[in-house]
């Protein structure tokens, strides 16, 4: 038979464990990136240079490609689009769930209109309406832009209305709107598949730790009550119940401290808060995508072990990568590091992770915080 062939979208870490997966699945890989020594582009059969926001370079890489997918939620829609309507199936997630997850503002009325729990919100049109809807919701509120924001780009918390004007020129003074700032008790995250005919499928609920805005640790499973693990299983389940289409998705969601699971956002590709899946389950995340776009039987989500920990591998320089300590952290046993080969370091550039894992939360906490002592990049 004929080698199948992925496309992905973006050649950055997760196109490159994308990548990983795929190969060990039997696929051939062409990646799309502009970097032309992109993490990717180690690994895959193929990279074209490209932009993924360029239509032209997303079609060239659809041409030589069974299935289509991407890591990066930049990739232009409307090729993904009209892709998508000459060759039905071939591009995973749909296009229309790129484009709706895409606009923040249009993500959070859809979940609200369909009763998931969110955060109170509103479109910002003018500082009246911002102002407006601070006396409503009561300061501090976060405003947010509506495209393109990530690890805490595109959002400003408002204390009290002296802000406002900073803020709305920070964010660039249109395609704006404002939510209810949440007091949360703990970030929570489920990475959830679906297949093309609605089977989903959930991995444990886990807890995010953040350090200006940027994920640094995950706790898998989460330190909470059944209940809530419940609760937020059940919330992510139905997300994906308003998506056509096929993918991993990482919902990241608030813990109030009433008890409350809120939806924060949707990301419509394999997430950092799933890294820990590669050793710490059964199925990776990765290999669950690739599963799901290509139509295969998605695999089984549950962990290997009672409990697992990633901490990211983040810059605290700038100049070449140079990675040190990786064999010093695996020899403790039961740790991983993942090196993403990017050719130059910089204060909180996601260069790498490495996952530990135990019998309990406790011992693989301990692990992975030796093991991160002795990695340095």
């Amino acid at each position: 038979m004929k080698q199948r062939t992925l496309g992905i979208a973006g050649g950055g870490q997760l196109g490159l464990m994308l990548t990983q997966a795929a190969h060990q699945l039997g696929f051939a890989v062409t990646v799309l990136d502009p970097t032309p020594q992109s993490p990717a582009s180690h690994q895959a059969d193929r990279q074209i240079v490209g932009d993924f926001a360029d239509p032209d370079a997303v079609h060239s890489l659809a041409k030589g490609v069974d299935v289509l997918t991407f890591e990066i939620e930049s990739t232009h829609a409307g090729a993904l689009a009209d892709i998508a309507a000459q060759r039905a199936g071939q591009v995973q997630p749909l296009p229309d769930t790129l484009g709706r997850i895409n606009d923040k503002l249009a993500q959070k009325t859809m979940l609200a209109e369909a009763g998931i729990p969110v955060a109170s919100f509103q479109e910002v049109t003018d500082r009246e309406s911002l102002e407006q809807a601070a006396q409503a919701f009561g300061y501090p509120v976060v405003l947010k832009s509506r495209r393109g924001g990530y690890d805490g780009r595109g959002n400003a918390t408002l204390h009290e209305a002296a802000g406002i004007n900073e803020a709305m020129t920070k964010l660039g003074g249109a395609d704006l709107y404002v939510e209810q700032f949440i007091p949360f008790a703990k970030e929570l995250a489920v990475v959830a598949a679906r297949t093309k005919q609605g089977t989903v499928a959930t991995y444990p609920v886990v807890e995010t730790i953040h350090r200006n805005h940027i994920c640094h640790t995950v706790l898998a499973p989460a330190p909470v009550a059944a209940a809530i693990s419940e609760r937020a299983t059940a919330v992510a389940q139905d997300v994906l119940t308003l998506f056509g289409g096929a993918g991993v998705f990482g919902i990241e969601l608030f813990l109030t401290p009433a008890g409350e699971v809120l939806v924060n956002e949707i990301a419509p590709r394999v997430h950092n808060s799933g890294h820990f899946t590669i050793e710490g389950c059964h199925t990776s995340q990765f290999e669950q995508h690739v599963r799901a776009v290509a139509g295969l039987p998605l695999g089984p989500t549950t962990m290997k072990q009672g409990a697992a920990v990633m901490v990211n591998i983040l810059g605290d320089r700038t100049g070449p990568a140079d990675p040190q300590g990786v064999a010093e952290a695996e020899a403790l046993g039961n740790v991983k590091v993942h090196i993403y080969g990017k050719q130059e370091t910089r204060p909180e550039r996601k260069m790498g992770h490495l996952t530990a894992w135990g019998a309990t939360l406790n011992e693989a906490q301990q692990l992975a915080e030796a093991a991160r002592a002795r990695v340095s990049i």
